[in-house]
């Protein structure tokens, strides 16, 4: 019940309990109206919550979404592992617009890279460029695919009095996917080219919205419901398929 202490445990998470189900739980606070709860890619569970909100209403908040936490840790439990740290040597699994693919090494005198037959075929003068051949074929498909989504992104956008240039930049970023800034600059994490293209889509339109509703206001999530009635579940889908670099 709210009001009851509930303890702590390591690291300073917090616990709360559905039904005889303990869920732990890790608490941060931010200048933000509402209360979000997310399950990340590794099973753990996230709720930020605004600066002043109890600690028992939160913790009641979590246990109210219980039954939603537990059948997303259900299904990350059936995902494959997270991908090891890059040696760009054949056999490495490579995801690309949302599909696992096997990395093939294979020296000639042209390089380039081929998506064949659910392999990354590159194609280098010698092993040690591996990466850097990889690399920029990776960061050109991004652009290419960024820039064939945006259309039909602002396509969709328009109709709701939403409207940009189209432009925007790419840039490596280790807590988000996109950004916007008050002046309606935007910019991609790179790293978008493994989401599948519909993941790819909610990123995009995620940010376009903040050209009408700048913060995360209850205003702006009635703008994101209108624009992309499924948002939630893409945006679901993308944490479970895809972790921001570290």
């Amino acid at each position: 019940m709210p009001g009851t202490v509930m303890p702590e445990l390591k690291g300073g998470q917090r616990v709360a309990e559905y039904g005889t189900t303990r869920i732990p739980y890790t608490l941060k606070r931010s200048e933000r109206r509402t209360l979000s709860i997310e399950v990340k890619s590794d099973g753990s569970v996230l709720a930020v919550a605004p600066l002043g909100a109890p600690e028992h209403e939160v913790r009641w908040k979590v246990e109210k979404r219980g039954a939603w936490i537990l059948k997303q840790q259900r299904e990350l439990a059936k995902l494959p592992p997270p991908l090891p740290e890059r040696q760009y040597v054949s056999g490495e699994s490579w995801r690309y617009l949302g599909r696992q693919h096997r990395l093939r090494v294979v020296i000639g005198p042209q390089e380039g890279v081929r998506v064949t037959r659910g392999e990354l075929l590159v194609a280098v003068r010698s092993t040690d460029r591996t990466q850097k051949v990889l690399d920029a074929w990776l960061r050109n498909r991004t652009e290419s695919i960024l820039m064939e989504r945006m259309q039909a992104c602002l396509e969709r956008a328009g109709h709701y009095g939403i409207h940009h240039s189209g432009e925007f930049q790419l840039r490596q970023m280790k807590t988000k996917w996109g950004s916007c800034t008050k002046t309606g600059k935007l910019a991609f994490n790179p790293s978008l080219v493994q989401a599948p293209k519909d993941c790819i889509d909610y990123v995009i339109l995620h940010e376009l919205c903040h050209l009408k509703e700048f913060s995360h206001s209850a205003a702006y999530y009635q703008l994101l419901g209108r624009v992309l009635p499924d948002w939630k579940r893409r945006r679901e889908r993308l944490n479970r398929l895809v972790e921001l670099p570290q």
